[in-house]
């Protein structure tokens, strides 16, 4: 069993380190995932400090890329630390996992670069069903983004590459 799970982590975060897989349901239109955090601590993203005592936790819902046509819906469970250092203005701060969230996000990173990738491929234009940029990346249709959701993210790639 615990090798199912080690393959179904490789398989849904490749490039993440300590995520762990609770539970995977799959049906007809959702693929639901359950996951959390397994890193004894995090670092307070103010002062730069770790801390390991936890204040709390919840569940995050990021969007995700679909899969296989199907919605994936993310259960993230998400530790709110305790900042070790008694001068710091934020006395707790939630873990970020690199390369899955960041804070006050709503998708994913994946999900942000994959809609990125698509508004440059649209170069700022609404998506058209026939054409060729509309095949090659995901559609806003089965991102459930429309125009706008592509364009701000463009927008924010190309403003953090300057």
């Amino acid at each position: 069993m615990e090798e199912v799970v080690l393959r179904l982590k490789e398989l849904l975060f490749p490039s993440i380190a300590d995520v762990a897989v609770l539970s995977l349901d799959v049906n007809i239109e959702i693929v639901r995932v359950d996951a959390q955090c397994i890193a004894d601590g995090a670092v307070c993203q103010v002062c730069g400090v770790w801390s390991n005592r936890v204040h709390g936790s919840y569940l995050r819902l990021p969007a995700d890329v679909p899969s296989g046509g199907r919605s994936v819906v993310l259960q993230l469970r998400v530790r709110r630390f305790i900042c070790g250092n008694s001068g710091c203005v934020r006395r707790t701060f939630v873990e970020q996992i690199p390369g899955l969230t960041r804070r006050h996000a709503q998708r994913t990173e994946r999900l942000r670069s994959t809609l990125a990738a698509g508004g440059l491929a649209l170069a700022g234009r609404a998506p058209e069903p026939a054409s060729p940029a509309f095949s090659r990346y995901p559609s806003a249709a089965a991102l459930c983004s429309g125009w706008s959701t592509h364009s701000q993210e463009l927008f924010r790639a190309s403003y953090a590459a300057s």
